[in-house]
């Protein structure tokens, strides 16, 4: 018995950590741990987090087909807007001011109807990209949406996967070209007008008619639906030229040319575009042709950098009346006047040009 109780004692004596009990974990000790494991996963793997970061703050680029795809979609729906007011003769028209010529502006529903449906469907497809309309409008309508269509002759020209960082854009929207002629139901001469810049060149141009539903598009290096007419003539040429402020357009192409130059007046710079070239066989009687569109004096860019990009992807040019290229980036005004071909030697057309600076006239 003293043998056994001996032995009792000796266990009692161990240590308390040789018992046979439970492990019990520091608090302290397991987040020190924890810092520690999050610290080496943090040095592991921070390049790759910061890269997708990085990667999600950054606007998505901008699919140049899909851009084009929209713009049509946008110049359509606004067209049908143009037409609507038209129809139900509800233009309520007031005027904006007069041009540098003297000339009333004129702002018609037709006119702000069709820049809340294509600017707000622009905008809200492509939130990042600077979008530039006559109008100015607060409406705002979010239910704007692309239908993600692609027309079928895009898809067969245009290749997808031609990006651009949406900083490089510049949109610029024409709700109603031609509002003049449009308060005097002169409708063959309205259009609406999409062209994205990049970098400050035309790059896409759309040029609607909302009177006969036709839709010119071209992407330029690309492809278009239109092509220039056969054959054009410079000895004299038909020099197409605004109706609303024609007189000294006139001595101006008649020193240029011969006083045996047809001059056709027409509104609208979209309208004057088509003009320039061969037209859908159901269209071709309703519109002028001309070989050469001249204009002497200031003129904005949503109403010309459409037909800019329409002629430069069919190896034509529009420039300013010395032969420059213009800038579509920036201020709205263009201030160097300007002359459109194609198919014809543009720099002979722009040295049998007078000296004349529109800033003086």
């Amino acid at each position: 018995m003293s043998s056994h109780t001996e032995k009792t004692k000796d266990l009692q004596c161990l240590p308390a950590a040789m018992a046979p009990m439970g492990i019990r974990l520091s608090p302290l000790g397991v987040g020190v741990f924890c810092l520690l494991g999050v610290g080496v996963i943090y040095h592991l793997y921070a390049g790759v987090i910061s890269n997708r970061l990085s990667a999600f703050r950054q606007p998505r680029k901008v699919d140049l087909r899909e851009l084009l795809a929209v713009s049509v979609e946008a110049a359509v729906l606004g067209g049908i807007e143009v037409k609507n007011v038209r129809d139900e003769n509800a233009l309520k028209e007031k005027s904006k001011g007069k041009t540098r010529e003297g000339v009333n502006e004129l702002l018609t529903n037709g006119d702000l109807q069709s820049h809340r449906k294509m600017f707000n469907l622009l905008k809200n497809t492509f939130p990042d990209v600077t979008v530039n309309s006559e109008e100015h409008d607060n409406t705002v309508d979010k239910a704007a949406a692309w239908s993600k269509d692609i027309p079928a002759d895009i898809l067969e020209k245009i290749k997808a996967g031609n990006e651009v960082p949406p900083e490089s854009v510049t949109v610029w929207i024409d709700p109603l070209d031609a509002t003049q002629e449009y308060t005097e139901n002169l409708v063959k001469y309205v259009t609406t007008m999409v062209c994205v810049a990049v970098d400050g060149k035309p790059v896409i141009g759309v040029i609607h008619q909302p009177f006969t539903g036709f839709t010119a598009w071209a992407v330029v290096g690309q492809g278009s639906n239109m092509r220039p007419r056969s054959s054009y003539s410079l000895n004299p040429p038909k020099v197409i030229v605004s109706r609303s402020h024609s007189g000294e357009v006139k001595n101006f192409v008649h020193d240029a040319f011969g006083n045996s130059t047809t001059i056709i007046e027409a509104g609208g710079a979209g309208y004057k575009v088509l003009a320039l070239l061969e037209m859908p066989s159901s269209d071709t009687g309703s519109i002028d042709q001309a070989d050469t569109y001249v204009h002497i004096t200031f003129i904005k860019k949503w109403d010309i950098c459409a037909g800019a990009a329409l002629l430069s992807a069919l190896g034509g040019h529009m420039t300013t009346l010395k032969g420059e290229d213009i800038d579509y980036s920036g201020t709205p005004l263009n201030k160097g006047g300007l002359v459109a071909s194609v198919n014809v030697d543009h720099k002979t057309i722009v040295e049998r040009l007078p000296n004349w600076d529109p800033e003086k006239h």
